[in-house]
């Protein structure tokens, strides 16, 4: 009696729509674990990256970030899955240059890497390094060069597959130094980076998060790296513009993105929960140590990105020769 006494008087006072409302309310987002899709294996550049904001993002959404690892096509099978999920905030994708620009010069995509997608935010941007096996001769890029000339298509250079950023700072390197190294294309970064460790390659021009505990541990020798400046992780390495090759510049990005028709405030929350992340000073440390350079942009920032990325990595490919093997 006194419950429906007083959902009278709420009526009377013109408040019981407000509680019906209230009653009726969605969940607040998130309501359950949230699947963050890295198109790659476990253990590549990608995978590091995601896995050290992921954990902190975790605790303050108060759910998990689940990583699924979806390799295969260069990128193309994750992002595929991750462009066709329901845009509810519960399938989100980790996103790179290669997967959301330069696979659009090479492949026939099923999806759209703008149309498809409401970016959330960079992550960081990634120095690539070029990385050699111990045992070949070369202590620097004017060596590999001589060598390279010397040996036409005889040194193998790995990469995370055709159309990756390290396919495409190879062949930028062959035709800025007029050499010929072959490649050859693996399933992702961390298959790249084993057989790179094992010997079975000679070089790499390596994401910085997989190759530097190499490099730490003198499993593998760094020359240089192919930003236009030296990386805040790796200070002492000299770029390969100011090691023979003046205007080399090739840098990436990884960054979370949700399929497209995502609620805005769901992207919101992402994009600010992430950004959060990004200000652990021990986030923060880890991520420069292996040559990631923090960023938390915005969605628009982002589009904007991914936007003149499209155009600049259709001219590179077309200029470099690169193309799906």
């Amino acid at each position: 009696m006194l419950l429906r006494n007083l959902w009278r008087a709420a009526c009377v006072f013109g408040v019981c729509h407000t509680l019906i409302a209230v009653a009726h309310a969605q969940p607040t987002y998130p309501a359950k674990p949230i699947r963050l899709v890295i198109p790659f294996p476990a253990g590549g550049a990608s995978d590091v990256v995601a896995r050290m904001v992921g954990q902190p993002m975790s605790e303050r959404l108060g759910q998990n970030i689940l990583i699924d690892n979806r390799g295969g096509a260069a990128g193309n099978i994750g992002t595929e899955l991750a462009a066709k999920a329901p845009p509810d905030g519960y399938t989100l994708a980790f996103g790179n240059l290669s997967t959301h620009a330069v696979n659009a010069a090479i492949y026939k995509l099923p999806f759209s890497p703008d149309r498809d997608f409401a970016p959330i935010t960079v992550v960081a941007v990634l120095t690539n390094i070029l990385v050699v096996h111990p045992t070949l001769p070369v202590h620097s890029v004017k060596e590999i060069i001589g060598l390279a000339k010397a040996r036409p298509r005889q040194i193998d250079y790995a990469s995370a597959g055709s159309g990756s950023p390290a396919h495409l700072a190879g062949e930028m390197f062959n035709s800025m130094a007029g050499v010929k190294l072959n490649h050859i294309p693996f399933r992702g970064g961390a298959l790249a980076t084993n057989d790179l460790v094992a010997g079975h390659v000679a070089i790499m021009f390596n994401a910085m998060p997989a190759a530097m505990p190499h490099v730490q541990t003198a499993r593998l020798r760094a020359l240089a790296v192919t930003t236009a400046k030296r990386s805040l992780g790796a200070p002492e390495v000299p770029t390969i513009a100011e090691s023979g090759l003046p205007g080399y510049d090739l840098s990436s990005w990884n960054g979370i993105l949700a399929p497209a028709g995502t609620p805005r405030e769901i992207i919101t929350r992402l994009r600010d929960e992430t950004v959060r992340a990004l200000q652990i000073a021990d986030v923060n440390r880890r991520l420069v140590a292996i040559g990631a350079d923090p960023m938390g942009n915005t969605p628009e920032e982002f589009a904007a990105m991914i936007r003149a990325d499209l155009v600049r990595m259709a001219k590179l490919v077309k200029e470099s020769g690169a193309r799906a093997d």
